[in-house]
């Protein structure tokens, strides 16, 4: 129903944040992630929600930036999973460090969310792995790293990812897992003169 809401903070607490939108205090129940990078009370600040209702209830859940959204939106899919479990895990780990997990089959880091099992990690995983790609975990890091201007100079963000997405595949090619050959690819610094082949040599450098 709503796509987002905007306002000013008026009260937060480790699960809930108070939007006042032209005089109208709206609940969203939020994260503990989201919770900890909201601005100070009183600044403006813009919400991304997911609707959720039934018969006894009406809850707007809401996130920081579309990344996590979307990745709620997929935890809510698997059996077992509802509003209040995705929620458990995206305060334990960002979107990025959620796929990170998928991708590596890490049911350990993700049932580290309060409510979240071993056997209900494992089922995230088996039924969302082929749900995720590495394209938006790379675009997903550029455009929180570049803000605005990430976003607008979405060109250049593209060949930069391209040429990540080249020195990761050939990681993976050697022998290492997807979530290891990320997490090297995206440690490099200045890869914006490097090409693909530069950048597999640095990344090699630090998984050796």
């Amino acid at each position: 129903m709503f796509a987002y809401i905007n306002g000013f903070l008026e009260d937060v607490t480790v699960d809930n944040a108070v939007i006042d939108v032209n005089g109208f205090g709206i609940n969203v129940r939020i994260s503990a992630d989201t919770a900890s990078k909201l601005p100070g009370i009183g600044e403006q600040v813009r919400l991304y929600t997911y609707t959720y209702v039934k018969e006894d209830a009406f809850l707007l859940y809401g996130f920081l930036s579309r990344s996590d959204l979307e990745m709620f939106k997929l935890c809510i899919t698997v059996s077992g999973i509802g509003p209040k479990g995705a929620l458990a895990i995206l305060s334990v780990m960002d979107a990025d460090s959620l796929r990170f997990a998928i991708m590596s089959g890490d049911a350990k880091a993700i049932s580290k969310a309060p409510g979240v099992g071993t056997r209900t990690a494992q089922r995230l995983i088996l039924e969302l792995k082929d749900k995720i790609s590495i394209d938006d975990t790379l675009i997903s890091r550029e455009i929180a790293a570049g803000g605005a201007e990430g976003i607008l100079t979405a060109g250049s963000l593209h060949i930069d990812s391209e040429k990540k997405k080249e020195a990761v595949e050939a990681l993976v090619a050697l022998g290492y897992g997807q979530a290891e050959s990320l997490k090297a690819v995206n440690a490099i610094e200045d890869v914006e003169a490097m090409d693909s082949g530069a950048i597999l040599k640095a990344a090699l450098k630090k998984l050796f």
